[in-house]
């Protein structure tokens, strides 16, 4: 179910698999791989049955950056992709969620190389795992260039200052297990566990309530830099309006009649 030659997508379940498929160059960003991920945000986003969304890449990679070449774009199929981009010019931020954040929950699964770029779209994400093998990183300052997918923004948020400095003023790479210890991903798994490991998470979120699951993602990243009394009460305004729903009703009915509940987006 779409997808373009440089981006898979499938349906586990409730959970829409988005996987980057260049494994011949590592799943480097190509203009077709960033619409096909742009287009997937917004399936998952459009679609109902979808609680949930699982990025992952081929072939032992998650993703090695930008590919400038690539996103020259070859042939007819390149230019049916620069075609969309000069539609949008900012496409390919939303494509790795710079200037775009799905409704629904994002779970990384990492295996290989996950630099450069590749980190840069995991600071999108909210639930991350990696294989033992993986390695993290955001290389430009080596190559004199600027991580400008959001880094020098976001990673101070989502590691402590200091980690996030060192990360982006060396330019060195990072250990799964060094970087679950600063903070960047939540889970190391053996070599080749991360996309089961994502999928069981995934399920457990979608057995939970969806508008409810949607709510509580929208009101963590909306009250992130707000006071605490301003969190506060924009907690109330998200949280209220879930428990007139017919979905928290049903919650408290399967709770009471001990089966599972059927939720139903009302």
């Amino acid at each position: 179910m779409g997808g373009t030659e440089h981006l898979t997508v499938r349906r586990e379940g409730a959970t829409l698999v988005l996987t980057l498929n260049r494994p011949e160059a590592k799943n480097a960003l190509s203009l077709s791989m960033l619409v096909g991920l742009y287009d997937g945000w917004l399936a998952a986003d459009a679609d109902d049955e979808v609680r949930s969304i699982v990025l992952t890449g081929s072939g032992g990679s998650f993703c090695a950056g930008m590919d400038l070449k690539a996103l020259a774009g070859r042939g007819m199929e390149g230019e049916q992709h620069r075609e969309r981009l000069k539609a949008d010019p900012d496409l390919h931020w939303k494509a790795m969620l710079r200037h775009h954040r799905p409704r629904k929950p994002v779970i990384a699964a990492v295996e290989g190389p996950c630099v450069a770029g590749g980190t840069e779209i995991l600071q999108g994400t909210d639930i991350r795992v990696a294989g033992e093998s993986a390695t993290f990183g955001l290389f430009e300052v080596r190559r004199g260039l600027f991580p400008i997918g959001g880094s020098t923004v976001r990673l101070q948020r989502q590691i402590p200052r200091t980690h996030a400095l060192e990360m982006l003023l060396t330019g060195r790479p990072y250990s799964a297990h060094e970087a679950a210890g600063i903070g960047l991903i939540g889970h190391v798994v053996p070599e080749g566990d991360a996309l089961a490991k994502a999928l069981e998470i995934a399920e457990r979120i979608n057995a939970c309530g969806p508008l409810a699951v949607e709510a509580v993602k929208a009101s963590v990243y909306e009250t992130a830099e707000m006071s605490e009394t301003d969190g506060l009460a924009a907690e109330l305004k998200r949280g209220w309006p879930v428990f007139d729903t017919d979905d928290a009703k049903e919650g408290a009915r399967a709770f009471a009649e001990k089966r599972p509940p059927v939720y139903k987006r009302a």
